[in-house]
């Protein structure tokens, strides 16, 4: 019980110094503290709709835009783009398992990899300097622009039959298409390549705070033969496994504020909702082209910052 009040007591007083040092950031007269915070939620709520019509997370664009266009420390944005990842994860994770949609055999062996590196990735993030974490947010933002870019989908993989491990491990399901209106038997292959893969997935994701959306549905999808639709429903769920464990190291550390995570929280959800209702009459494909443009900019800010060129 004394460790616990202990560690809740180091926490607070964490806390209120990340809230003082960001209010000061923020407005050093302190009087109109407010505006940040109003800001930060009118930016987020345009960064949902984006991220919907644009079939990206939220996550991806948070971090990286928000250091580098709002006066917050790269600590606190980072946490707050965990937890922005994580709330649309929780939303959806239900619903997409009850229309199996998303593979709990097919995430839990991902999930137990990503989300210890994941909590690996966030130690390290908070132990760089924040010009070395500027330049390699900025290097793998761009990277992930250029994924954007060449990557492509394949709605029903060809899986000529399921290796070793898929078949110990018993990795395959059944979900109706409603497309189609036909019932889809899947399974996967090239298993260990692609949990391998989410080690590195889910190390990056700790340690830059940026969800992990954009590089889970490509392994799901093109690497082990999972079919669309799966590969973007486990990829969610698998979110709310993977973030919650980088997420909890930053909390713990505190490097968490209700200042930032609140509107940004809000924001992107409101966003999301008025994105999916835009998405009938938007052309995504033309946002798409907008989203990858955004993250070339997302990217090459930090990076300059990082070097000192951009201050």
């Amino acid at each position: 019980m004394l460790a616990l009040l202990s560690s809740t007591v180091l926490l607070a007083q964490g806390t209120a110094t990340g809230q003082a040092a960001t209010a000061a950031a923020a407005d050093p007269s302190g009087s109109n503290w407010w505006i940040w915070p109003l800001l930060l939620f009118i930016f987020t709520v345009v960064l949902g709709i984006v991220a919907v019509l644009g079939g990206v997370g939220g996550g991806v664009l948070f971090t990286p835009l928000v250091g580098g266009f709002f006066p917050f420390h790269l600590d606190f944005v980072r946490s707050a783009g965990l937890l922005v990842a994580l709330s649309g994860s929780l939303a959806a994770a239900p619903g997409l398992l009850r229309s199996n949609l998303a593979s709990l055999r097919l995430a839990l062996p991902a999930a137990l990899l990503a989300s210890t590196a994941s909590a690996f990735g966030a130690l390290v993030g908070l132990a760089l300097p924040k010009n070395v974490v500027q330049i390699l947010l900025g290097i793998t933002i761009l990277f992930v622009a250029f994924l954007f870019i060449v990557s492509k989908r394949a709605e029903f993989p060809h899986v000529p039959h399921a290796d070793k491990l898929a078949q110990v491990l018993k990795i395959h399901g059944i979900y109706y298409e409603a497309s189609t209106g036909q019932t889809v038997e899947w399974t996967v292959w090239r298993t260990p390549v692609g949990l391998i893969l989410f080690i590195f997935i889910g190390f990056i994701a700790g340690m830059f705070g940026l969800g992990a959306g954009w590089a889970n549905v490509p392994v799901l999808n093109l690497v082990m033969g999972a079919p669309l639709k799966i590969a973007v429903g486990t990829s969610k769920f698998l979110l709310s496994i993977t973030d919650t464990s980088a997420a909890w190291v930053y909390l713990n550390s505190g490097a968490c504020l209700p200042m930032i995570v609140v509107p940004s929280v809000v924001g992107i959800m409101l966003g999301s909702f008025i994105g999916v209702k835009l998405l009938t009459i938007v052309r995504p494909k033309a946002v798409r082209y907008v989203v990858i443009l955004l993250m070339i900019v997302a990217g090459i800010r930090p990076l300059l910052q990082g070097l000192g060129i951009w201050k």
